[in-house]
């Protein structure tokens, strides 16, 4: 009896939820400001206050008492035009129109506009104040590169993978604002992948977080920077413990790929801004599948130490790769030394303070780690 019971509430239930359809997507509008530009985003409110004057300024010529047919009307492109600007100056607020006493049409016109006009200037401010707080104040390299182990920037990490076939991404990105300081940056990673579930075929999400590596140049779950230099790329090295000998790849950190799909790498940075006291936070996905992997090592940084950053033309080939050499094999590593001890307090390792060039902090920075 209790299996007959539960077997109908079973099917009562499927029945009062299978007219539902799911997912229900909704527009963030705030969202959706944020991810424009703001020349965007003026352009696309002025052509639409401009379609819309004209749209009102052809009702408002239909519906005007006139002795003349509408062939002649509309013939008139100099009143029209000039009924259409008027128009548009109503709806940004700095004119009105005047509608005929007993013109009912007119009088809804004139109000629309006069709505418009009102609410312009508040929907103009609401995008400076969401745009003026949507900060995206890095820079990525548009594809991750993939090398092999030694070539990574720490020396005991490239000691020991010197005679190792496995690989390594490198993902880079930089600080765009000049006037902008960031500080407490920190960067993950994470695999997506879709499989197919055993139990009902259907295709399930997972996310692995991967391993970066840190200041030190060992595997961690995170990589911190105390300062963001302007001006200085920034690489995050995510190990891929196997060989990659060619596009796209089937193992990362012990994950095989070969039966998953839609394999995405997720780079996440959360960093705090100076002055704002602000939170930012930015991604970037890298499609396995769309081409936004390629092999080679980044073409290094070679910077003007001696310009002003605003006289400087930066760097070149950001996005490109260096050429391949026929018999390609890890340098030399000379042995660890003997850490010094820091004179005067001073920061010392990777995360130290670079020298300030001959205009401070204005000089673009070299590479970082």
């Amino acid at each position: 009896m209790g299996q007959i019971l539960r077997r109908w509430r079973a099917r009562l239930g499927g029945m009062s939820v299978r007219g539902t359809a799911h997912p229900r997507y909704r527009m963030s509008v705030r969202w959706w400001i944020a991810g424009r530009t703001v020349h965007a985003l003026l352009l696309m409110t002025l052509g639409a206050l401009a379609g819309l004057s004209v749209v009102v300024a052809a009702a408002w010529t239909l519906t005007e008492d006139s002795a003349r047919s509408m062939a002649d009307r509309f013939s008139d492109g100099e009143r029209l035009l000039g009924l259409s600007l008027g128009v548009l100056r109503a709806f940004v607020g700095t004119d009105s129109l005047d509608p005929e006493p007993e013109n009912t049409a007119h009088q809804l016109l004139a109000t629309l506009a006069s709505v418009t006009g009102a609410l312009v200037p508040a929907v103009l401010l609401g995008i400076v104040l969401i745009k003026l707080f949507a900060l995206r104040p890095f820079e990525w390299r548009r594809r991750a590169s993939i090398s092999q182990a030694w070539t990574a920037d720490f020396p005991g990490y490239s000691r020991r993978h010197a005679n190792s076939e496995d690989a390594i991404i490198a993902v880079r990105f930089y600080n765009r604002f000049d006037n902008l300081s960031v500080v407490d940056l920190r960067a993950r990673a994470h695999l997506r992948y879709l499989e197919t579930s055993p139990h009902d075929g259907s295709l399930v999400i997972y996310k692995q977080w991967l391993k970066v590596l840190d200041a030190q140049g060992e595997p961690a779950d995170e990589r911190s920077w105390l300062a963001v230099e302007r001006g200085a790329p920034f690489t995050v090295w995510i190990p891929v413990e196997a060989p990659v000998p060619e596009l796209p790849f089937r193992r990362i950190q012990g994950k095989d790929l070969s039966s998953s799909s839609g394999v995405k790498l997720l780079v996440r940075l959360t960093a705090r801004t100076v002055g704002l006291g602000t939170e930012v936070a930015d991604e970037r996905w890298f499609d396995l599948e769309a081409g936004d992997f390629e092999l080679g090592r980044f073409v290094p940084l070679q910077p003007d130490l001696g310009k002003d950053v605003w006289k400087w033309t930066g760097w070149s080939d950001f996005d490109a790769l260096l050429a391949p050499t026929p018999d390609e094999h890890p340098p030399p590593v000379p042995p660890p030394a003997e850490p010094a001890a820091p004179v005067g307090g001073e920061p010392s390792g990777p995360d130290g303070d670079e020298p300030p060039g001959p205009l401070g902090d204005r000089v673009p920075g070299p590479r970082v780690t």
